[in-house]
């Protein structure tokens, strides 16, 4: 059993919280992302149909909306589970089914990764895209696949980051929309990936609360999926972005002894589709999808789950229930569920929710956005009021996002804030796009939040003040 904490509970917050924003923050573009995602993602799965095998049930995990859970129901014609850790992500599935007119859909689980809610040797096929990085005990989350796979069943990861040998490792590097002009034209060169330490998008993510772990290469992959794997094929894909890494691609290729793109891989780093089949001859019959409760297991206690006649899941040895909110089960460990989802709470002003408005006092203009990406513009002042409901020692959690307009001329926005009349910090961006910002908060029953933003910028013909969006506001424990 792996040592390492697979996840901190103040980074599952972060998670929580940005599919929630990130899944369906921006539907067109989402839609497009996830249907190229869908397409690459069935591409690797045809070319390895035969090493597979049947597919049904399977479990995505870190599925955040699902949409290629989604894939799998519908194209593949397989039956099975989308796991992540944010329920909201998970409920914005049903934006998929409409847009994309979709017949068939998944049972919808939030769940995490490195404590799965389901019985040992209980589902044939577990893939899992874009997520093990985002686990500094990722060990944990093999461990969990390999318990829940049944004999002969199959680990499908993939899009997961090599690491890069031909880099000087500056800094992360952020997504290309908020990257600056001068990192936008070495992006496009090919060159930007020899000085940033890991993939396009770190950046963001880490200032999110996201820790990032991109320390596997081939070699450490390989030695992973060997001690808990029977046997596995691998794929690889080596970025070609611009002449600079098109150029040594080529030259790696080329001095190869089998003409492999492995050594490509080493030096560029890359993304790593994995194959990876568990010991044992694969078993019939496997429990039907008609009563898929019999592939859970309580989160609480580890015993068997039923369903009620009100759609619940509940658990008669330890009384754990999970009601079927919004299409999705939340089957988190108890104490895990009430940290992660306190509700409507007055230390949570989150602007998705209609309570939100109870808690703002003066400088907010209109709610706009949709689904986890609702916010309100600011301009110079803005207030809010917080009530603490535990006892224990709290940080404020401020998200936002700065738009280009507060960098025009030379300008930086700068932001400082204020709790009970005692100012408690200051920030200045240096990017466009979103900011998490947090700060120690002394203790008291409540707390009377200012944040002051600068520079100002218009946006003729509207005469308003405005300065960045705000999102979110909420109390958090230190940790």
């Amino acid at each position: 059993m792996s040592q390492i904490e697979a996840q901190s509970l103040s980074v599952k917050r972060a998670e929580v919280e940005w599919h929630n924003f990130a899944s369906f923050g921006q539907p067109e573009r989402a839609l497009e992302v996830y249907a190229e995602e869908n397409r690459r993602r069935s591409l690797v799965i045809q070319q390895h149909a035969h090493f597979i095998g049947p597919m049904t049930p399977f479990l995505e995990i870190g599925s955040a909306a699902g949409h290629s859970s989604y894939m799998m129901a519908n194209e593949f014609g397989a039956q099975g589970f989308a796991l992540d850790l944010s329920a909201d992500a998970l409920r914005h599935g049903i934006y998929l089914m409409d847009k994309w007119q979709l017949q068939h859909a998944p049972v919808r689980i939030a769940g995490d990764a490195a404590n799965l809610p389901f019985r040992d040797g209980s589902l044939r096929f577990v893939m899992a895209y874009q997520m093990l990085s985002q686990f500094l005990g990722m060990e944990r989350v093999f461990e969990e696949v390999k318990r829940v796979l049944a004999p002969g069943g199959i680990f499908l990861f993939a899009e997961e980051p090599l690491k890069r040998l031909l880099t000087l490792r500056l800094y992360r590097c952020p997504y290309y929309d908020t990257m600056k002009p001068w990192e936008r034209k070495l992006y496009d060169w090919g060159l930007l990936g020899y000085f940033v330490r890991d993939v396009i998008g770190a950046h963001q993510e880490e200032s999110f609360g996201i820790r990032q772990n991109h320390t596997m290469g081939l070699k450490e992959w390989h030695e992973m999926i060997t001690r808990h794997f029977a046997s596995q094929e691998y794929q690889m894909f080596v970025p070609e972005r611009g002449w600079g890494e098109r150029i040594v691609k080529r030259a790696a290729i080329k001095l190869d002894p089998y003409g492999s793109e492995w050594r490509a891989a080493k030096l560029l780093g890359g993304t790593l589709a994995a194959v990876c089949k568990k010991a044992g001859t694969p078993q019939n019959p496997i429990a039907s999808m008609a009563q898929f409760e019999r592939f859970f297991r309580c989160p609480d206690c580890h015993r068997d789950l039923s369903r009620n006649a009100e759609d619940s899941v509940v658990c008669s040895s330890c009384g754990y229930t999970a009601p079927l909110e919004g299409g999705v089960y939340n089957l988190l460990p108890s104490k895990e569920k009430k940290e992660l989802y306190p509700g409507d709470s007055p230390d949570l002003i989150d602007f998705c929710l209609p309570s939100h408005e109870q808690r703002l006092l003066d400088g907010w203009y209109e709610l706009e956005g949709v689904f986890g990406n609702k916010y309100r513009w600011i301009g110079e002042r803005a207030t809010a009021r917080l009530q603490r409901v535990r006892d224990i020692p709290q940080r404020i959690r401020i998200r936002g996002s700065a738009h280009e307009k507060s960098f025009e001329r030379g300008r930086q926005p700068h932001l400082r804030l204020l709790v009970n009349g005692q100012p408690i910090g200051e920030w200045t961006l240096d990017r466009t796009g979103l900011f998490v910002l947090e700060a120690d908060v002394p203790s008291a029953p409540e707390y009377n939040v200012e944040i002051l933003a600068s520079p100002i910028w218009h946006a003729p013909p509207d005469d308003r003040k405005f300065t960045v969006i705000l999102s979110m506001i909420r109390l958090i424990p230190r940790e």
